[in-house]
């Protein structure tokens, strides 16, 4: 009633091909010696799909040494060297660090907001892009908040539209603020050492236009390495990650 190929006979043909050695025979050969039993004595092998052995007897001569494969000995090296090292493992990578500190940070934040209606928050580094969140004032409700960027010191430029994430009240209680996210997605051929990003928001609400430009000098992210450490216990896990 099964409409799955039957594979039982194929194995069998093929495992009875294969060639046995002279002291397999014999064992084979050998009869019960139980009276009235005419049946052969069992055996255990151990094969593949296809029937062909998977084990093989290899003798050593002394002073003959195994031979372990090149990619078993660089595994050894590996785990080595990690297990001498300090209790934590660090390593480095590239990413993009802000040269400013963030807005959300500063004691000056709420001011700026009030004076300039739109005010980075903060943002943050991946390898995928940048990511952050910028507070604009609730001034109406059909309003447009982007990010404008570059990579090249402003000889080309590209610009994101950022989303609405949420409404908070104002510090001060006089009023409601809106906070977007964006995100800028940065191609991996520019996380290169001392490549910078720079970019500046834009608020646009009841047909006026707003800005933060970090006060005229942009808001700029710098590539630089950046240490990494990792617990020993995540040895095994980082290895295979590599």
């Amino acid at each position: 009633s099964s409409c799955d190929p039957a594979l039982r006979p194929i194995i069998r043909r093929r495992a009875r091909s294969l060639p046995t050695s002279p002291e397999r025979r014999k064992r084979a050969a050998v009869q019960c010696q139980v009276p009235g039993c005419q049946s052969r004595m069992h055996r255990v092998r151990f094969a593949d799909a296809l029937g062909l052995e998977l084990t093989e007897v290899k003798v050593f001569q002394t002073g003959e040494d195994p031979s372990i494969p090149l990619h078993v000995l660089s595994r050894l090296s590996i785990n080595s060297d990690l297990w001498c090292s300090s209790s934590d493992l660090e390593f480095t990578m590239q990413c993009f660090v802000p040269d400013f500190q963030q807005p959300a940070d500063c004691m000056d934040f709420s001011s700026r907001l009030q004076e300039q209606q739109v005010c980075l928050e903060r943002v943050t580094s991946s390898d995928l892009g940048l990511s952050g969140t910028i507070q604009v004032r609730n001034v109406a409700f059909e309003k447009q908040v982007s990010v404008r960027y570059t990579f090249n010191q402003w000889e080309s430029l590209h610009e994101v539209c950022a989303h609405w994430h949420s409404s908070i009240p104002e510090k001060n209680g006089q009023g409601q603020v809106d906070v977007f996210t964006f995100f800028l997605p940065v191609p991996p051929f520019l996380l290169q050492l001392c490549s910078v990003v720079q970019f500046a928001a834009r608020y646009q609400v009841n047909g006026r236009e707003y800005w933060d430009n970090n006060r005229g000098k942009n808001y700029s992210l710098t590539c630089r390495t950046h240490p990494l450490k990792m617990p020993r216990e995540c040895e095994e896990s980082w290895i295979h990650f590599i």
